[in-house]
């Protein structure tokens, strides 16, 4: 009985790092459960605690070896990393989701009121959340604007302090994701993307899901900002994937890449949280500041970063 009892908790989790390091990523069901590895890692931890209080040393050892495995891809998030030389001027920049145009707008433009952002990028931006937004004030403060929005998930938007130019947006499976060079002052481009990729909720949303973040540009020397709700951690292989053509996330390089981004909201969901949303910077920009807030009326945390640009 003890065997089978200390095999039945390890097991798992072993599986799981074996899975989470091989550079192999599985379909549906593994995509939206790869989100929870740092619970994945905790679990294990009590699994080896639980094998030398009963004496098994073998599943001990496998579980041993997957603590050892999944730490040093978890404890990094929250250990803050240093900066390159980015002398710049400072990039603040906020993204929320509206929840199908939901989220609270008088709460959302005190949020722009008090952080000031240089640019705010909006998921599920419908066509009644725009009439809100810019009806309480929204483009006097960000007077620049690039809007697709939309009734339902797929809509997305850009507001901006400074011009904007706007690209081709990437839409794929209905979601899009707005895009925009802006033109900072002291004439600084930078491509901004507000992200939404669609959700991988089930098998045969998953490759729509693959595709959008696919689709995402990677650094070939223009300075870009992702920002959004990516609907993916840093455990998903697209986003390590995309992080290695050249952004670093603010979450992640501030030590604050624990801090969950969704579910928030009323009632309350009895899911674990995951951050599934970010701000992704090119790696030549420093990261100064960043937060996880609260929106009213949305099941994400609004995430903001402040970022210094190199010259």
């Amino acid at each position: 009985m003890r065997t089978w009892m200390s095999w039945i908790v390890v097991a798992p989790f072993g599986l799981w790092a074996v899975v989470r390091l091989s550079g192999f990523e599985p379909d549906f069901p593994w995509v939206p459960v790869v989100s929870y590895t740092p619970y994945a890692l905790g679990a294990a931890l009590l699994g080896l605690v639980l094998a030398c209080v009963l004496r098994r040393w073998a599943a001990g050892t496998v579980a041993l070896v997957s603590v050892l495995a999944m730490t040093p891809v978890v404890l990094p998030r929250a250990l803050a990393d240093g900066n390159p030389g980015a002398k710049g001027p400072a990039l603040r920049v906020l993204a929320a989701n509206l929840l199908v145009g939901g989220a609270d707008t008088d709460e959302l433009t005190a949020l722009v009121t008090r952080l000031k952002p240089d640019v705010l990028t909006l998921q599920e931006f419908t066509p009644a959340a725009m009439r809100r937004l810019e009806a309480a004030g929204l483009r006097r403060t960000l007077p620049h604007a690039v809007t697709r929005p939309v009734n339902g998930v797929g809509g997305s938007a850009i507001y901006a302090r400074h011009p904007l130019d706007a690209v081709p947006m990437i839409k794929i499976g209905g979601f899009g994701q707005a895009r925009a060079w802006l033109k900072h002052s002291g004439g600084t481009r930078v491509e901004i993307v507000s992200v939404h990729p669609c959700a991988p909720k089930r098998t045969r949303s998953t490759p729509c899901w693959q595709a959008g973040l696919e689709a995402l540009p990677r650094g070939d020397g223009k300075l870009r900002v992702l920002a959004g709700d990516f609907n993916a951690t840093l455990d998903h292989l697209p986003m390590r994937d995309l992080l290695a053509a050249g952004y670093r996330d603010a979450a992640d390089v501030t030590g604050r890449g624990l801090r969950a981004t969704w579910p928030q909201g009323d009632p309350p969901t009895h899911l674990p949280g995951v951050t599934i949303d970010h701000v992704l910077a090119d790696s030549r920009m420093a990261v100064r500041a960043y937060e996880v807030l609260s929106l009213k009326h949305t099941d994400h945390r609004p995430v903001f970063a402040e970022l210094q640009l190199p010259r």
